[in-house]
């Protein structure tokens, strides 16, 4: 019998840590590979950790409600099988990883020798200094005045490794404190966290779930990171609609799924976005970076009226038979809270559907750190005007706003308006094998 640490796995992009939400067993329950045993919560995504092999839990080190970072032990496995023919192959990764970690180990001395290096070894008043208390004063620059005024905890008076630690800590915590005070004195009472408003007994309070908390947060950042600017443009979809029209029952019938109009608006993006990548791309300070991959996310409205995000990763790649499957079962799985982490994160561009809800068009809010998203309004008939060899004429059309919320500080009117024509001008003449 062999015992196995099973540790938080790797939840997606950006994701350190996550929240033990509920155990779906207990000390001395018995699994089989990838039974679910936890359920834990990130700032992303709600998921399941399943079982990495059959066996007993010996014990739960995680308790719910508490923090554990990726990587770190949350329960121990007891597995009954005989892992002899394996026993070299984990031997040699067991040793790999101890190399790692002794070269990591290695490598921040030696930046810390680095960076202590330009730094005297006594502060003014001759307070002896170490060169790892000089490579953290380096790192955080903190000055030789500022280290003489800290009281050091160690022999003869000495700076201390963690008398360093907390006073970078309370330099975070007041730098931490003013920005909150600033932001709070310069927002509009709303959008404070307490407005100071009082309900009276006829209205109703409800508290924000902690979903609909990450997705205001999300919106106030992305509204105060980037200057949004929108531009619209309308569409005359009529012969998509047709070619939908005489292909949905097919479709259907051969792919047992509907075909609906959101796979062909990521289509028309996704090519569009090959054809202009500077929209394509998300700000890091001054820089712009320039995304290899085209992953749209597709903006997906939950049961409970909350809204996530997943991605169709690569979706220029993908055919319109392709897109249909993945959009079809990516909202599925959101609507039933089945998502994997790395399915919500990644994403290059977003598009979100008005017309779901038959609504004209609206102005979209960025999905940071992205510089754009699409929103596509309802498809209404409509009359409009065709220009004919005998001359222009009314008639009935099938009509689409299409509009384009975009990072101002990157993508300029002309690029956004030339990006807005290319799709419009897909969907026109839309037309593709299945």
């Amino acid at each position: 019998m062999s015992r196995i640490n099973i540790l938080l796995p790797a939840m997606g992009e950006g994701v350190i840590e996550a929240t033990i939400n509920k155990w779906l067993i207990t000390a001395g329950t018995m699994v089989n590979e990838d039974d679910p045993l936890v359920e834990v919560a990130t700032d992303k995504v709600d998921s399941e950790v399943p079982s990495p092999a059959a066996g007993t839990i010996v014990s739960i080190i995680a308790g719910e409600g508490t923090t554990a970072r990726v990587g770190e032990v949350i329960a121990i496995l007891e597995n009954n099988k005989s892992y002899k023919a394996e026993e070299p192959v984990r031997v040699a990764e067991e040793v790999a990883r101890v190399r790692e970690t002794i070269d990591s180990i290695k490598l921040e001395k030696k930046v810390e020798e680095d960076l202590s290096k330009g730094m005297k070894s006594r502060t003014p008043s001759g307070k002896f200094i170490s060169p790892l208390v000089r490579s953290i004063a380096a790192t955080e620059g903190i000055s030789y005045s500022e280290l003489d005024t800290l009281p050091g905890t160690g022999m003869d008076g000495r700076i201390t490794k963690d008398d360093i630690l907390k006073m970078t800590e309370k330099r975070k915590n007041n730098e931490d404190e003013k920005k909150r005070k600033i932001t709070s004195d310069s927002l509009p009472s709303a959008e404070k966290k307490s407005s100071g408003l009082k309900s009276s007994d006829k209205d109703e309070v409800i508290e924000m779930d902690r979903v609909r908390k990450l997705i205001a947060e999300h919106m106030v950042i992305s509204k105060r990171t980037s200057p949004h600017v929108t531009s619209f443009i309308d569409a005359d979809v009529t012969k998509l609609v047709i070619w939908r029209n005489s292909i949905k029952d097919k479709f259907l019938a051969k792919e047992g799924q509907k075909l609906t109009l959101t796979p062909v608006f990521i289509d028309a993006a996704a090519r569009t976005l090959n054809d202009f990548p500077m929209i394509n791309i998300s700000v890091d300070g001054t820089t712009i970076i320039k995304k290899r991959n085209i992953n749209i996310g597709m903006a997906t409205a939950l049961p409970d009226g909350n809204l996530i995000v997943p991605v169709i990763k690569n979706a220029n790649e993908k055919s319109i038979t392709g897109l249909a499957r993945a959009v079809n079962d990516l909202a599925d799985r959101a609507r039933n809270n089945k998502l994997k982490p790395d399915e919500i994160t990644g994403g290059t561009f977003t598009i979100t559907n008005f017309g779901s809800y038959n609504n004209l068009a609206g102005t979209p809010i960025i999905n940071q750190p992205q510089a754009a998203i699409l929103g596509t309004g309802a498809v209404r008939k409509m009359p409009a005007v065709l220009e004919t060899p005998e001359g222009d004429v009314i008639a009935i059309r099938h009509i689409m706003i299409l509009s384009l919320s975009y990072d101002h500080r990157v993508i300029d009117g002309a690029l956004a308006g030339k990006f807005l024509k290319r799709v419009k001008e897909i969907l026109e003449d839309y037309n593709a094998d299945l």
